[in-house]
């Protein structure tokens, strides 16, 4: 913490502090890079270990329940740092037209625009009136938010997916089929499919997960820009990473020269766009695996929190080699299901009797 403290740069109105996790992505992604642009075996070195030290660091801050910065700016400067070097590699080799350059930048501009709403509210919900202000650090939360009871019809306590440990009270003037609980953290009644989430400290309607790659909960309200994210991403990606190779590999398809181009290390410029490529290969084969199963989850209308409870509490089917976990409950066939989806965050959503009063 002191260390973070005196981590600062000047600024008109004074020292600005900085952010500690910002600074190794910006630091050591360009020398890593470099380094493995200089010999294929460095390259096969840096670009193997690299996804070792990030798993690691997302287990040691998910274990701690911490929120970091470390993952967006790891995200956000490997966007800015890959076009930078398609800009001054790739570009100038005049195998890529004009208008390629410009369907690169949109895509990448319209990826930007669906993250930045992504980043908005998730759809948290309003603390009482009464209760803002109030410390409540010695209040537990809900762990589930599936209505507080477990298929023995016990009350649950262990956390799941961030959210606070604690226990959740059901609202018996709820009639069946629109069931509440009480989130003892946030003090208030909150709807099912919500959930509380530790590393936000709020409740979320139609919580799905707290995404580290975008440092904020995806829910009702963002899940939609969410999604749109990860697709302007991989359509961006796969695009520029296959203008790339037909620049640097020429005469091969794009998949042949990914794992064979003898020519990609005989000067610099092409090792180091070579090397960027199999980068971007990599985060787009994570992200592509993430979007699958969102894609999935959406089309059974399960959330990826509703699923690992399900799995904990071993009250759902694995479908798909476990691919997806459908727990039954709001699955209403596919068209369905992604009709639900799409209507999300269409209404507004309801104020408590307490706030209108």
């Amino acid at each position: 913490d002191t260390v973070a403290d005196r981590v600062r740069v000047p600024w008109f109105a004074g020292a600005v502090k900085v952010n500690v996790s910002l600074v190794p992505p910006l630091a050591l992604l360009p020398v890593f890079l470099h380094v493995a642009a200089l010999h294929f075996l460095l390259g096969l070195v840096v670009l193997t270990s690299l996804p070792v030290v990030v798993l690691w660091y997302y287990y040691l801050t998910h274990r701690r329940k911490e929120r970091t910065l470390f993952f967006l700016s790891l995200g956000l400067f490997s966007l800015g740092y890959m076009y930078y070097v398609f800009l001054q590699e790739v570009v100038p080799r005049g195998r890529v037209g004009y208008s390629q350059v410009v369907a690169l930048t949109c895509g990448l501009i319209l990826m930007l625009a669906a993250l930045a709403r992504a980043k908005k509210d998730p759809g948290y919900l309003p603390i009482p009136s009464s209760h803002r202000g109030l410390p409540n650090n010695g209040l537990r939360g809900s762990s589930n938010g599936l209505h507080g009871l477990t298929p023995s019809g016990g009350s649950s306590s262990r956390a799941v997916n961030g959210e606070a440990k604690g226990y959740s009270r059901m609202s018996a003037e709820e009639p069946e089929g629109v069931k509440k609980d009480w989130c003892a953290k946030c003090q208030l009644v909150r709807p099912a499919r919500a959930g509380h989430c530790r590393l936000c400290g709020r409740c979320v309607r139609r919580l799905d997960h707290h995404c580290v790659w975008i440092n904020s909960c995806v829910g009702e309200q963002n899940h939609q820009a969410f999604i749109l994210a990860l697709s302007f991403f991989m359509l961006t990606s796969v695009y520029g990473i296959t203008l790339t190779l037909h620049t640097v590999c020429r005469g091969r398809t794009p998949f042949v020269a990914l794992f064979y181009c003898p020519g990609a290390y005989s000067d610099y410029s092409s090792a180091l766009s070579f090397t960027c490529v199999w980068y971007c290969a990599i985060v787009t084969a994570g992200m592509g695996y993430i979007l699958l199963i969102q894609l999935l989850n959406i089309s059974y209308n399960v959330t990826e929190r509703e699923a690992r409870l399900a799995l904990r509490d071993n009250t759902g089917r694995r479908l798909l080699g476990g691919l997806v976990i459908d727990t039954g409950q709001y699955n209403r066939g596919f068209l369905c299901n992604w009709g639900h989806f799409l209507s999300l965050g269409s209404s507004p959503p309801q104020r408590s009797a307490e706030d209108i009063v």
